[in-house]
């Protein structure tokens, strides 16, 4: 966790003493929480959610991606989002990224084909993807675009908040993450169908308490709405955020000019003034060099983060995507169309690049003297590597 403190224990306290702990009611937390973050993002509607993953998951169902649909997902990203698109049938293709370690416009162009439905870019590590090529691309090509920011929350492309800019976003506030009531998830959106659609999939039986509507037919979805615990602590941790921000861009910016005439290649940034500065990455021309780096500096292997990496999707590559056989995306006759062989080096590319890149993190709280520190060993060690 970043900061959590009295401000969170006061408002859980009030809404336990309160006795309303279920989401619907008149001046509900929940309901709160997700006025105040579309006002933060500049979206019209934002629904709760349990988790990240069920925020992706409810965003695809939302756009009516189904069997028969291949949505196209990055080779470095948190396993979630290839499973999200498995959860609604569909079939995920795994993309390369680039120097950035986020998605590759030259790889997406190649990689569309005729069962491509939509492509999935991840703000992994509070970096963000080069949007503008990525939503050209798109719309050229006729496929959807769900952002996957559980890992920027509150970060954003030049001007515009991550989870705005696709047809959905997603957004995880899980205990890692910079705004967080320890799990929980929101899914937002500019289209009133898609937020609709979005809210039946979260909670199916929520029109019992908001009221039925004439024009829209209920579907069964899982459930994964969330607590009024979640919601107030979700609001109290949205005060926090701008200073936490503010403190992690200008660390990062603070590194890496201080940083920068020592040889040492910084990955590429599509908004650095604007991304949520979590991580400095810098891209070695050897995995050794990394390794070394990351072992003088104190820092860590892009390519050695477990299921942040595709080779390490161990149920995708099983074909494993349902509890039975019969609920299995892989088994579907409408997917049989769909690429489902998967191989370990098939993004061989993407495996090298996180290999040889280090990535070190910020946090808002570390006193100027340790970046002093922090700096110093980066300089030490470029010395040693380079």
């Amino acid at each position: 966790m970043y900061r959590v403190g009295h401000r969170e224990i006061g408002a859980i306290a009030e809404v336990i003493l309160s006795g309303e702990l279920f989401r619907y009611h008149a001046g509900g937390e929940c309901e709160a929480f997700e006025k105040h973050w579309a006002e933060y993002l500049g979206v019209r509607h934002v629904r709760m959610t349990s988790s990240g993953t069920t925020a992706i998951t409810a965003a695809l169902a939302a756009l009516k991606i189904g069997p028969g649909d291949e949505v196209l997902v990055p080779a470095c990203t948190y396993m979630a989002s290839a499973v999200s698109v498995l959860a609604v049938g569909a079939i995920p293709v795994v993309v390369d990224v680039d120097e950035s370690i986020t998605l590759s416009p030259e790889a997406l162009e190649e990689k569309i084909g005729p069962n491509t439905r939509a492509v999935m870019p991840v703000h992994i590590w509070g970096l963000v993807c080069d949007m503008d090529r990525l939503m050209e691309i798109a719309r050229r090509r006729n496929i959807l675009v769900v952002e996957d920011a559980c890992q920027c929350v509150g970060g954003g492309y030049k001007g515009r908040m991550c989870g705005s800019i696709g047809d959905a976003g997603a957004f995880s506030f899980n205990y890692y993450k910079v705004m967080t009531c320890g799990e929980g998830g929101a899914v937002v959106t500019n289209s009133d169908e898609v937020d609709r659609r979005a809210g039946c999939m979260i909670d199916c039986c929520s029109f019992y308490w908001s009221g039925r509507s004439d024009d829209f037919i209920p579907f069964t979805g899982n459930g994964s709405r969330a607590s009024e615990i979640e919601g107030a602590m979700m609001s109290a941790q949205l005060g926090r955020l701008p200073a936490m921000l503010a403190s992690m861009r200008a660390q990062k910016a603070r590194i890496l000019a201080e940083t920068a005439r020592t040889g040492l290649t910084a990955a590429p940034s599509h908004s650095l003034e604007w991304e949520i500065g979590a991580h400095v990455l810098y891209n070695f021309h050897t995995a050794a060099q990394a390794e070394s780096f990351a072992e003088l500096v104190g820092g860590g292997i892009v390519g050695k983060t477990g299921r942040h990496i595709y080779t390490e999707w161990d149920p995708i590559f099983a074909h494993q995507g349902g509890h039975v056989p019969a609920m299995n995306p892989y088994n579907f006759p409408q997917n049989e169309p769909c690429r489902k062989d998967y191989t370990k080096d098939m993004c061989a590319k993407s495996i090298d690049l996180c290999n040889r890149t280090v990535m070190i993190a910020t946090h808002p709280d570390r006193p100027e003297s340790e970046t002093t520190a922090l700096i110093e060993r980066i300089r030490d060690a470029a010395e040693v590597v380079l």
